[in-house]
C-alpha cells in the first residue's frame, strides 16, 4: 500500500474512531502509525543510556494518547500532531529516571561485589551471568541491580568532543548527535499547545468565548459580556468554571 492510499485509510479510521471510539479501531490506528514511535525511539536512543526498546516501548504510550485525542476535522496531519506526545512521553521518562552523577555508597558497594562475583560466575558457568543470577546471589531485586547498573554507567560526565564513527570519513561528534536544547523546549511548549486546545473543544460555546476574549484577546469584561450577550458577571462565572473544567481534564493527561 502506497502512503496516499495509507493515508487515505488512516483518516477514514479516524473519522469512524471519532464517531465511535473502540479499542479494536484504536489499536489499528496505533499499529498503522508505529513507524512515528520507531523513528522518535531510534533518535533518542542515541542520545541517552536508555535502550531502543525502552524507549519504543514508553514511546508506544505517547502514540496511544494521541490517537485517542486527534480530532481528524481541524486539518492537521496526525504525524505533526502525535509527535509532541510521542517525544513528550520519552521525556517524562527519561526526566524521571535521569543520570545519576553522585553514586550512594550503598551502590558503590553492590557495584564492587557485582563485578567481584561477575568474574568468579563467569569462571564457574563459563559464559556472563545473566542479571537475575547476580542478583540473587548477591541478595537483591533484579530490578535493584538493573538500576546500579544503570547509575554506575551515566555516572561519568563525557566530553561533547568525543568522536565516533565507521571510518575517518564517516565521524561525528557525540555534542552533534545531541538534541537542541531549544528545538526540546519548543517541542515541550507545542505539545502543551495541543493538549490545551484538546481540551478547549470541550467546553460549552458561551465558556469558550469568554475566555476567548477575556484571557487571549485580553478584552474587559464588561465589553466581552456585550459581545456574547450576557452579564459580565456571568463572564466572570463562566471563565471561573472553564478554568475548572480545564484543570481537571488536564489532570489525567498530566498524569
Amino acid at each position: 500500500m502506497n502512503r496516499r492510499s495509507q493515508f487515505s485509510e488512516d483518516l477514514a479510521l479516524f473519522k469512524r474512531y471519532a464517531q465511535q471510539p473502540t479499542v479494536c479501531l484504536r489499536n489499528r490506528l496505533v499499529k498503522s502509525n508505529l513507524g512515528l514511535v520507531r523513528k522518535v525511539a531510534y533518535q533518542m536512543s542515541r542520545t541517552c543510556a536508555e535502550t531502543y526498546e525502552d524507549l519504543e516501548q514508553v514511546a508506544s504510550f505517547g502514540l496511544i494518547r494521541a490517537v485517542e485525542r486527534f480530532n481528524p476535522e481541524r486539518g492537521v496531519a496526525f504525524s505533526s500532531f502525535a509527535m509532541p506526545y510521542i517525544r513528550g512521553e520519552i521525556l517524562h521518562y527519561l526526566r524521571d529516571r535521569g543520570s545519576v552523577i553522585k553514586i550512594p555508597r550503598v551502590w558503590q558497594e553492590l557495584h564492587s561485589k557485582g563485578q567481584k562475583l561477575r568474574r568468579k560466575l563467569r569462571t564457574q558457568l563459563g559464559r556472563s551471568p545473566y542479571d537475575y543470577e547476580l542478583a540473587e546471589a548477591l541478595g537483591v531485586s533484579t530490578k535493584d541491580w538493573q538500576d546500579c547498573q544503570l547509575a554506575w554507567k551515566n555516572r561519568l560526565l563525557i566530553s561533547l568532543d568525543v568522536s565516533f564513527g565507521s571510518s575517518a570519513d564517516d565521524t561525528v561528534t557525540l555534542g552533534e548527535t545531541l538534541p537542541d536544547t531549544h528545538n526540546l523546549e519548543q517541542q515541550q511548549r507545542e505539545e502543551i499547545k495541543l493538549q490545551l486546545q484538546d481540551v478547549f473543544t470541550h467546553l460549552e460555546e458561551r465558556t469558550q468565548k469568554a475566555i476567548q476574549l477575556v484571557c487571549l484577546e485580553e478584552l474587559p469584561r464588561t465589553e466581552a459580556a456585550k459581545l456574547i450577550g450576557i452579564s459580565p458577571m456571568t463572564v466572570s462565572r463562566h471563565l471561573k468554571k472553564g478554568m475548572q473544567q480545564m484543570n481537571q481534564l488536564l489532570e489525567p493527561q498530566a498524569a
